[in-house]
């Protein structure tokens, strides 16, 4: 059955059934807003209804999250798992442990991963999941208990050929070790490939932690290299102090940049000497600490509760926090300061005015489909790992991990190109080459 539905009716009706998911229906209004030349050179999606299709989950699950704390108080939580797409695999993506998830938070995570996980070009569908638990201030003890109620409602519904969860905000190594310990508990089965983000002893992959942030630095060096230029004694400015921020540091430094910023919830720092990474990882790994302990640590370093990383005149901006960090206005600021280049390391951290400001400006803006996939590919190559039975090196890994973000980059060219698009225009570029992978193999596999 043909259908005559344009993008702008697809997108009405979608926010019609979707009333008030602002987060999932941004999502969904970025992503087609720039298909109208790929819809126009395959009039076969159209007639297929292809987008229709792809903006409803699979499945979507919610369930109660029951846990005690140390003190025998009774708390309940919510916990979420949305099956998005698996036409190209199993559901993969990311469980999220913040008291912002919420139905339209996981739907648009789970949206975007779609085509982040076509784009690695491993067989890999898109999910996503999470809770509104807070992890922060929480004893071990409670985490551990958690994590348990929380598997316990999860379990059924996911599997190495079915739906593969990872850590994603507030979900690291010692939350995938509870959680697996609980769905081996459940299920009697050392099913290694059922999660990844794993523990190197227990079939976990090496730089699966430092994935994300390394590739955020692989694709902002492959951005760069088009227009004959590098990392070397460029200053950036990063948001968040998690796994993705922390390695993108890591990285830069090794390429002879230098990054002046970080942040978490409670405020962030510049350090106009550049990062000093050792302090910061003893700072949010071992310790746990807020980020203000690392200014009274460093005397090169400021602490600010007002304002924003992005106040900082650099060169590269990488904002690698959380979703809708960077508005109009700070995008502005950027641009005025001088900036070059600005990836996401987070899911859709600048909002649609904002991407609009750096794209008008000429900036090389990178979308976290395509910038902040190395996480995702990383665990892919864990799932490969985990069926053969096999551990590789880190330098198998790291080459892997370039080889991959190396070809997100040419997709996304080669795509903007092949629909109207310039080079440098990875908005069109990826969405485009994610989409018409995801469209030509749910054409192959009939209406389902």
């Amino acid at each position: 059955m043909k259908t005559t539905a344009n993008i702008e009716e697809i997108i009405e009706e979608t926010e019609r059934r979707n009333p008030g998911q602002s987060e999932f229906l941004e999502a969904v209004g970025v992503v087609l807003s720039s298909l109208a030349p790929v819809l126009d050179a395959h009039p076969e999606y159209r007639d297929a209804a292809i987008i229709e299709r792809i903006v409803e989950p699979e499945q979507l699950h919610m369930f109660r999250v029951p846990w005690t704390t140390d003190n025998g108080e009774v708390r309940v939580n919510r916990g979420y798992r949305v099956q998005f797409s698996s036409v190209l695999g199993p559901y993969k993506g990311g469980l999220r442990f913040h008291p912002t998830v919420t139905t339209s938070v996981v739907k648009f995570l789970g949206f975007e991963q779609i085509f982040k996980n076509a784009l690695t070009g491993q067989q890999i569908g898109g999910g996503k999941g999470g809770s509104d638990f807070n992890p922060h201030g929480r004893s071990d003890a409670e985490i551990m208990r958690f994590c348990q109620s929380f598997m316990t409602g999860l379990f059924r519904v996911i599997g190495p050929n079915t739906d593969v969860p990872a850590g994603d905000i507030g979900v690291g190594g010692r939350e995938i070790g509870y959680m697996y310990g609980q769905y081996k508990r459940l299920t009697g089965r050392f099913d290694a490939g059922v999660l990844t983000g794993k523990g190197l002893s227990w079939g976990g992959s090496l730089i699966r932690k430092e994935a994300t942030g390394y590739g955020l630095v692989n694709f902002v060096e492959n951005m760069l290299a088009t227009r004959s230029d590098d990392l070397e004694g460029k200053t950036v400015s990063l948001s968040g102090a998690g796994n993705v921020a922390i390695y993108a540091i890591e990285k830069l430094l090794a390429l002879g940049a230098k990054p002046v910023t970080f942040s978490d919830s409670s405020g962030w720092i510049h350090d106009p000497e550049g990062v000093d990474l050792e302090l910061l990882k003893d700072i949010k790994e071992v310790r746990r600490a807020r980020v203000g302990e690392y200014a009274k640590e460093r005397s090169s370093a400021t602490f600010h509760t007002e304002g924003s990383p992005w106040d900082v005149e650099v060169d590269v901006a990488l904002p690698s926090a959380t979703q809708r960090e960077v508005n109009a206005e700070q995008a502005r600021a950027l641009v005025k300061g001088g900036t070059k280049v600005v990836a996401e390391g987070a899911n859709m951290p600048c909002e649609p005015e904002a991407q609009q400001i750096f794209q008008e400006a000429g900036l090389l803006y990178g979308p976290g489909k395509a910038a902040n996939a190395g996480g995702v590919a990383v665990s892919a190559l864990e799932m490969q790992q985990n069926d053969e039975r096999q551990s590789w090196t880190k330098e198998k890994v790291e080459t892997k991990l370039e080889d991959i973000m190396r070809s997100i980059h040419t997709q996304c060219v080669e795509a903007s190109e092949r629909y109207g698009g310039t080079s440098d225009d990875y908005v069109l570029g990826a969405n485009a080459a994610g989409f018409t992978r995801v469209a030509d193999a749910m054409l192959a596999q009939g209406l389902v």
